[in-house]
């Protein structure tokens, strides 16, 4: 029997225990730990035992984040190599090469996508931004070396903080900062020009699953008539809501909000964390992809035309992505 590679299993504790943050991230590190696996494999040299090595693999990964659309779609595109293989060999090179492939264009992306969404914000303009996304930053770092920001907010974002990343990254840039806990958001929205956030999960509809309190960011840009830009590669939208699957929401442990005395001492108090929320298309103005600016409305259009190989090779059953379908097992 084939063990899985140690480091693939610290990636995947590092992806479910939130070590590996942010959408982007989480996909380059899972085409890694793909890569890994195979270069790793020392089972029979055998084309078959190989593939389900491989969807055992791609599987773990997919369990340890059910609302990340980043990390299904990185690995069935890594996977789906796996058709057209004739031989073990073959197979194992399709796999290391679309993963390396993978993880160039992720890159490539975020840079395309910081110089299209620059040019989008207006010169001297105050910026809002919520969590941590690469892309989202790396559009405000942009615009701020064209002299186009002059002040960014960025949110704490409880319970994890991850806006403190944010924060520090967009400071050691030069961007002036200011750390806000995210309750403050309506307080000073109507001092912002934009919002730039990211996203975890585009759906078909344009509708926008992203850390939560984010819906609650655009609903105050809304009433403010503030911008609402929204920066996602194309590999985050979700090719499962083009034949009417819903997006998981990911619930997480009370213990990430209170902590276990206090639960103990209030035992009849139930603590919901829910990681994620749905930004609907209306409260967003665009979304900056790597192919250019589009209306949420057109997101369809990036599943279709852009992620063909997804939808040509999507397993689907029983509400589950088929990783056997997909490698033709």
């Amino acid at each position: 029997m084939n063990m899985y590679p140690e480091r693939v299993l610290e990636i995947a504790s590092g992806i479910r225990e939130m070590k590996i943050r942010g959408a982007g991230r989480i996909a380059r590190a899972t085409a890694e730990a793909l890569k890994i696996a195979a270069l790793s494999y020392n089972g029979v040299e055998d084309l078959v035992l190989f593939k389900k090595y491989m969807v055992e693999v791609g599987e773990l990964l997919i369990s340890t984040r059910p609302t990340a659309i980043s990390l299904p779609n990185t690995v069935v595109y890594v996977l789906s190599s796996l058709r057209n293989s004739s031989s073990f060999s073959e197979a194992r090179e399709s796999v290391v090469k679309r993963a390396d492939n993978f993880i160039r264009e992720s890159e490539e992306a975020t840079k395309r996508i910081s110089l299209i969404g620059a040019k989008r914000i207006k010169e001297n303009s105050i910026v809002l931004t919520h969590c941590h996304s690469t892309a989202a930053v790396g559009v405000i770092i942009e615009a701020y070396k064209q002299g186009r920001v002059v002040r960014v907010y960025s949110t704490e974002t409880r319970p994890f903080y991850q806006g403190r990343v944010t924060y520090t990254q967009l400071a050691k840039s030069g961007v002036p900062v200011v750390q806000i806990p995210d309750s403050a958001v309506r307080y000073i929205i109507n001092e912002v020009d934009y919002v730039v956030v990211g996203a975890d999960t585009v759906t078909s509809n344009g509708a926008v699953v992203n850390k939560i309190g984010t819906s609650q960011v655009a609903l105050a840009a809304k009433e403010a008539r503030t911008r609402v830009y929204v920066a996602a590669e194309s590999y985050k939208f979700s090719p499962l809501t083009l034949i009417g699957e819903l997006v998981t929401i990911e619930y997480r442990s009370p213990e990430e909000i209170v902590s276990r005395e206090w639960i103990e001492k209030h035992p009849r108090v139930k603590v919901l964390n829910p990681v994620f929320d749905v930004t609907p298309p209306e409260y967003i103005d665009a979304i900056i992809t790597e192919y250019g600016v589009i209306p949420p409305q057109a997101a369809v259009l990036i599943l279709v035309e852009k992620l063909g190989w997804a939808l040509d090779v999507l397993g689907y059953s029983e509400g589950k992505l088929d990783l056997k379908r997909i490698v033709a097992l």
